[in-house]
């Protein structure tokens, strides 16, 4: 008589430092410094008392680097997980964090579009400069840019067009 299949789903292996600075592309310094700083708390350990890391310290890295590269400061961070800590009770307070720091992300961004759109303007400023001198470069999608929204000539300060 055969056993039915277990319901429990395997233990997740743990991961050694190395292999989480490799799933998550933090430096080993950098997965010490979270710690040190209070940002991944509660590392297991293994027997021989080295860290060792789950799939939800995994998420949590993700999370760090996501905030960190869109420019939310290590002491923000710090306190958006002492709140994180303290339970359900500070979700609402989080979740404000976490719309400022959105509305922020979408304020580099738009400040990106604009600095990407004045890119475009110079390429097509030179592609013109290129056909009246034969040399037969295409602008691509360079030339979707509306210039109604840019300057219309060049600006005469001596820097070079």
């Amino acid at each position: 008589m055969a056993l039915p299949p277990s319901t429990d789903s395997p233990p997740t292996p743990m991961l050694t430092p190395a292999e989480m600075a490799d799933r998550t592309g933090v430096s080993l310094d950098t997965l010490r410094y979270y710690e040190s700083e209070g940002l991944l708390a509660d590392v297991a350990r293994a027997a021989n008392g080295h860290r060792r890391y789950s799939q939800d310290d995994v998420l949590w890295i993700e999370v760090l680097r996501c905030l960190r590269e869109t420019g939310m400061t290590i002491e923000q961070l710090r306190h958006y997980c002492r709140l994180g800590e303290r339970g359900p009770a500070t979700k609402p307070e989080r979740k404000r964090i976490l719309l400022e720091h959105r509305a922020l992300v979408e304020r580099q961004i738009a400040e990106r579009r604009h600095a990407l759109e004045l890119i475009d303007h110079k390429l097509v400023h030179y592609a013109e400069t290129d056909i009246d001198i034969g040399v037969g470069v295409g602008v691509g999608a360079v030339a979707t840019t509306e210039r109604s929204a840019l300057p219309a000539h060049e600006p005469q300060t001596g820097r070079p067009t």
